[in-house]
Parts: structure tokens; sequence; C-alpha cells
């Protein structure tokens, strides 16, 4: 009477991580898939204390903090909310094979963990034996060590969040670039590794998060011109803008430089195409050159970002480029501005104009990061009870 759902997943050989992360990655990956087909509110995993010593001993060779050497927490949040939970962590392999054993139960030993290639295939057949032989209580002293390591690493987290209340930006998405640096080289260090882990991207090492402190430390007495600051992480690139630091999405390629003195894009490669769509009730639109799509969702009259839906279908929408001197009216303006002049009064950075600016035939009606040209409802008789629809730009998300 029990579901059965099996997935087979895909490794790249040369993935930069190395095969067993990526191995690992993939299997997750297909086991959140299966709980979210499934209904599942957690997923029992079957590591023990034997996988978690492995683990313990794999970081500290890695040369891991103590994020690492924490190691397998007992019950974690994973993917859409679903639990990630270990039951069998206190229990060892032979008490698990001796009541597998006893209880008739079969199972299928993995030919690809005697591949010594592989770290933790070489420890499980080559170290494991001789610590045992000679520290029988090993286990336990390596599990006691990783709770030891997740208590201080709960504390450094709380620190963290005091840190990031003062230091960071209300939605924590930046962190004021003074007061980052007015912190103390390791708590500094702590708030950097904390934020980046709340976003989302993967830990940084020691020596990425010090050469990060370093450039942002250089900018700082070079004004704050952050033309200098060349860091990349899991595909993300660190900037610093009018006193605020944060990540942005790093594109192959660089397409667009900063003009000394202006704070302005110029192009180095080629312009992208307009791209056109004759808009029939679509909710998304997916621009893949922008690397992104445009999102329609139904809405009211009263939504600043909405517009009426006899717009929208009025004539062809059409993705483009800046080609400067574009002007819009937003909200909260009487009269129409330039678009340069309305990034630079919402502090968007230069490198975060290169967005898709949205027309109605020859008409601008929405440009991301700033919002609905009300100049473009002039020539209509709005029904502000007929269906509208509110307009979003939404980025993709790298992930690393």
């Amino acid at each position: 009477g029990v579901t059965f759902d099996a997935r087979r997943v895909e490794v790249a050989r040369d993935d930069a991580a190395g095969v067993e992360a990526a191995a690992r990655d993939a299997r997750y990956r297909a086991l959140d898939a299966m709980c979210e087909a499934q209904g599942a509110q957690a997923l029992w995993l079957a590591q023990h204390a034997d996988d978690q010593a492995e683990t313990v001993l794999l970081q500290l060779l890695r040369g891991a903090g103590l994020a690492g050497l924490a190691a397998m927490a007992p019950a974690r949040p994973g993917a859409n909310g679903v639990a990630r939970m270990r039951p069998l962590l206190p229990l060892l392999r032979a008490q698990l094979e001796r009541y597998a054993r006893a209880h008739g139960l079969n199972w299928i030993d993995d030919e690809s963990n005697d591949d010594t290639r592989y770290a933790r295939n070489a420890l499980r057949r080559d170290v494991m034996p001789a610590l045992s032989a000679h520290f029988p209580g090993y286990r336990d002293a390596l599990a006691r060590t990783a709770a030891h390591a997740a208590s201080s690493q709960r504390l450094l987290d709380e620190l963290a969040q005091i840190d990031l209340r003062e230091v960071g930006r209300a939605d924590g998405g930046a962190l004021w670039h003074a007061a980052l640096l007015a912190l103390d080289e390791a708590r500094a260090r702590n708030l950097l590794r904390y934020w980046m882990r709340a976003l989302g991207m993967p830990a940084a090492s020691a020596a990425r998060l010090a050469d990060m402190l370093r450039q942002l430390r250089e900018i700082a007495r070079d004004d704050g011109n952050d033309h200098g600051l060349r860091i990349d992480h899991a595909g993300r690139r660190l900037r610093s803008y009018r006193g605020l630091v944060s990540w942005e999405a790093a594109h192959s390629g660089d397409k667009h430089a900063r003009t000394q003195g202006k704070g302005e894009s110029t192009e180095k490669g080629a312009s992208r195409a307009p791209v056109s769509l004759n808009w029939r009730g679509e909710e998304i639109w997916r621009l893949p050159s922008w690397r992104g799509t445009y999102v329609f969702a139904p809405a009211t009259a009263d939504d600043p970002e909405a517009v009426p839906e006899q717009v929208l279908a009025s004539a062809p929408l059409i993705a483009r480029e800046r080609s400067g001197g574009e002007r819009l009216r937003d909200e909260a303006a009487k009269l129409s501005r330039t678009l340069k002049n309305l990034f630079q009064l919402r502090g968007v950075p230069a490198w975060e104009r290169d967005v898709p600016l949205l027309f109605a035939g020859e008409t601008l009606l929405f440009v991301p990061r700033i919002g609905v040209n009300r100049s473009a409802f002039g020539a209509w008789q709005i029904d502000r009870a007929a269906a509208w629809r509110r307009i979003e730009w939404r980025e993709d998300l790298l992930v690393a």
C-alpha cells in the first residue's frame, strides 16, 4: 500500500563542483521533485552515524569552517518547505545491517562505492577501518564535534542577524558599505557568509571573503567608485553603488561596460533585436535574450503597475533596448522625465539598466525598475471597471 516512485538523473562528469557533489545535487533535486509530485510534507533520508563521521572527516580535511564541521543536521528545511529529516543518524551501519538480516530484509550495495578515486569511498574503505581499530569510539567523538560546531554556528548566525539589522538595508538585499567596513574583520566575514547564505548563494572560501573586504576597502578610499571592483561568485557579481553593496546577476560576456564619469552604459557587443508579441491574453512572455520574463497578471485599476487590457491588445507589444532620449511619466509625476533621470532618481545602478523596454506599437508602456508610463494612456478612454493587467519584469534566477 506504499506508493513507489523512481527517477533517473544525469550527472555531468565535468561539473566544476566535482562528480560527487554534482551527483548529490542531482539526487536531491529529483527527491524534491518527487516530494512535490506526491504532496509529501517530509523527506526521510537514510544517512547514519558512519556517514556523519565520514562527512566530518572530509570537512576537516578540506579545512572547512564551523558550518561545514556541523555536517548533516538531524532535520532542516528543504526545497518547497519539505522538511529533510535524518532519523538514522544515531545508528551505526553495523546496527542497521544486523536489523536488516534479523528481519529478512534485502538491500543493494552500490558498486560505485568501491571506487576509491572518490574521497568519501577512500575514507570508508581505507581510513575508517584503521581508525576503528585504534580509536573504537571515533564515531561518537566526531558526532560530538559536529554538535559543538553546529551550536557555535548558531551563535554566529544570531550575531550575523543582529549585524544584518544594523548594517543591511531593510529588505536584506544590500549592505551599507561604510557600516560593513566599520565591523572588525572576523565579524564582517561572518556577516558576509550569513548574508550570502540568506540570498541563496553557496559559501565562499575564507580567501574569497578576505578579497571581498579588501576590494571594498580600496574602493571606499577611492570615493566609493566601484570601477575597480572585480568579485564574481556563483553567477553573481558584487557591486557598490550609492553607499550600498549588493549582488547582481553576472551575465556572460559582460556586454555592457560603464562609461567613466557618466554612469551610463555603452555597447561593447551587438545589439539585441527587438522582439514582438501580438498580445491575446498571455500571462507570461519569455525573453531569453534578456534572461527574463514579462508577466501580465490580472489586477485592478488601483494597482500602480497595471494597464488596461485594451491598451495591451491595441498594437503589437515590442520589447527593445534603450536607444536614448526615451521619456516616461510615472505614478508620482505630473511631467515626463528621461529614463536616465528616472533611473538616477531611483538609485538604479548603470549595470542594472540593461532591461527590455516594453512598447505598445510605438508608445512606451513600461520600463522595468521604473514602472508604467502614464503618458501612454492619454489617447484612450479608460474604463476603470474593465479588465486590467499588472506588468512585472522577472529576471531569471541564476543557480550555482
